[in-house]
């Protein structure tokens, strides 16, 4: 089965955060304050996503104020961040969503990442990824991390369900 094909099964969408979201920065002041650059462009995505019935979930191995900040923004509420195994946040999220794993698409860049996108229908990494990490993905965006990644995974997925014209109208009128 193709890409195109199980773009068409998924309903939820599991994202890493540093070096998906984000390009993998951390700037942290000297007086401990974290800061992350986040994309526009990936949360006009998301919002497009979670519009058209797909569920937006963060799973990252960081506890990070600035990401829960972000999600709620853009009204992503399954959020699991300080993770050393995410595979159990997946877990609780395929029993919780009642999702198969061919409904699922993850999109990762790293070590702990892998389990995570060897049991989605979809695996997805970015071009700054490790070679290992790339070689389990079913697609590396052409976008980097942190600057539109998601967005083209969201908009592949629109598109690839017939939701795109539709959702895209709103912004021509």
């Amino acid at each position: 089965m193709g890409l195109e094909d199980k773009l068409k099964k998924i309903k939820v969408i599991v994202l890493d955060v540093d070096g998906v979201m984000t390009d993998g920065s951390i700037i942290i002041s000297s007086d401990g304050t974290e800061t992350k650059k986040f994309c526009v462009l990936d949360g006009t995505g998301i919002k497009m996503l979670i519009r058209n019935g797909i569920k937006v979930v963060i799973i990252s191995g960081r506890d990070s104020k600035c990401t829960e900040i972000r999600a709620k923004e853009l009204g992503i509420d399954m959020i699991f961040t300080g993770l050393k195994n995410k595979m159990d946040a997946f877990l609780k999220v395929k029993e919780g969503l009642k999702a198969k794993d061919e409904m699922i698409c993850v999109m990762g860049d790293d070590l702990m990442d892998i389990p995570l996108m060897k049991s989605a229908g979809v695996s997805v990494s970015v071009p700054s990824a490790p070679e290992y990490v790339k070689a389990k993905a079913n697609y590396v965006t052409k976008t980097p991390g942190g600057k539109g990644a998601v967005r083209e995974i969201a908009d592949m997925i629109l598109q690839g369900q017939g939701k795109w014209e539709k959702e895209t109208e709103r912004y021509f009128k």
